[in-house]
């Protein structure tokens, strides 16, 4: 017996052990939702054609937001799931389903082959991987911080947000191999479908990795206990829904959108702005745990509300510069300092997140909270940014979702306490 199924905390190896595996499975997952927007604009003019390219962008992310809209609903189920059946079985559903809506997305004929019924079958199966990603997020990351020894849950939480990072720069590294690699035509032809039938690597790898994993300690310590009077669910999953704004909109103005905004107003070629993006995702890689083990030593709290002022002061004026006529590396720069933002918040952030709730209840409230945000605010940023732009007429304007969605995010965590020390309950 382990000796953390003896009572006992877990050691360091079984810690690295648990928590590798569930590293894995998420670069894998979010691999397979990310890839969509590295080719958004090859599937707008594959499933959405006609004379109006900005009408089928907004077409194509909004089919891209419509993956979120299911995710509250995955958030509940198998959120609650994980919290009645276990962490571990929670994990393999959400493999399943990841890896049928990935590679359904592959295998759909464009709109010149079957009409109408094309756009259709892509919300599907942009619907399934929703529904799998509102599990999987809350489920990982309750795993992750649950197997974390004492006195390192941001360092270990860290992991959760670096594997998320890890699927995307996967996904935007492949999608820039690829352009890089084949021409124009080929891309639009059928490279763009690479990708996605990739995603069925996710299955025997995902499968493999969570089976041969234990549940957490403080999971089965916690069904063990007796039930006690809490602070109800739906206030703490409130606390974590405005938590996660700016986190989720970051993310998806930055890291999802960038290549097709960078493409769009700042003159860069597809593959430019692919590997530029890739190059972004690579420090923030780096960067999370960094990030995450600092806040296992001065707290979360400075980390999270200097992300939210960072935000708040520089995104006006690196946009501008981005719109200036500034070439590729300064561009790279950007996206660099984007990059060590957005692990400001991602270093702490899933450790922050979970500590907010009772082990008995994490997985179904967390998972609630921050669906729910990622669907709102998340899910059609890269949507409301080409609104934005298309409605104004300046390319600068998806600045202020940025600065509203940080003042609102650093409301809500000034309001928390520091959790950094304390037990995980």
């Amino acid at each position: 017996m382990s000796s953390a199924a003896a009572g006992a905390g877990p050691t360091d190896a079984e810690s690295r052990k648990a928590v590798g595996a569930a590293v894995l499975g998420n670069i894998l997952e979010w691999y397979d939702f990310a890839i969509y927007g590295y080719v958004a604009t090859i599937i707008a003019k594959k499933f959405f054609p006609g004379g109006d390219e900005v009408g089928a962008l907004l077409a194509t992310f909004a089919t891209f937001g419509i993956g979120f809209v299911a995710r509250p609903l995955g958030g509940i189920i198998i959120g609650r799931m994980g919290d009645v059946k276990g962490r571990k079985a929670a994990l393999l559903l959400t493999i399943f389903l990841m890896a049928f809506g990935t590679v359904g997305i592959g295998l759909i004929p464009d709109y010149n082959s079957i009409g109408i019924l094309a756009p259709l079958l892509l919300v599907i199966c942009r619907l399934m991987q929703g529904f799998a990603a509102g599990g999987e997020w809350g489920g990982a990351t309750a795993f992750i911080v649950e197997w974390a020894p004492k006195g390192r849950r941001g360092f270990f939480g860290s992991f959760q947000q670096a594997s998320v990072a890890g699927g995307l720069l996967l996904g935007s590294g492949i999608a820039a191999l690829l352009s890089t690699m084949l021409t124009v035509e080929q891309m639009e032809g059928w490279g763009w479908r690479v990708p996605f039938i990739l995603g069925f690597v996710l299955l025997p790898v995902g499968i493999y990795m969570r089976s041969n994993i234990e549940e957490t300690p403080a999971y089965r310590e916690a069904q063990e206990a007796a039930p006690q009077d809490q602070t109800p669910g739906w206030i703490l999953a409130a606390k974590a829904f405005g938590f996660t704004i700016l986190w989720t909109v970051s993310y998806y103005v930055i890291l999802y959108y960038m290549p097709t905004f960078t493409q769009q107003h700042a003159g860069l070629s597809r593959t430019a702005a692919l590997w530029s993006n890739t190059l972004g995702l690579v420090l923030l890689v780096v960067a999370i745990p960094v990030m995450g083990l600092l806040s296992d030593r001065i707290g979360r709290k400075p980390l999270l509300l200097g992300c939210c002022v960072a935000f708040a002061v520089l995104t006006y004026p690196l946009f501008a510069y981005m719109l200036s006529g500034v070439s590729l590396p300064g561009i790279i720069a950007v996206q660099l300092v984007f990059g060590l933002m957005i692990a400001m918040f991602s270093g702490p952030g899933p450790a922050a997140i979970a500590e907010i709730f009772p082990t008995q209840s994490r997985s179904t409230w967390m998972s609630t909270g921050y669906s729910l945000a990622t669907s709102i605010f998340g899910g059609f940023a890269p949507f409301i940014a080409t609104w934005l732009i298309a409605r104004t007429g300046s390319p600068i304007s998806p600045t202020y979702y940025l600065i509203v969605a940080a003042i609102a995010s650093a409301i809500v965590i000034a309001t928390l306490r520091e959790t950094a020390h304390d037990d995980l309950r």
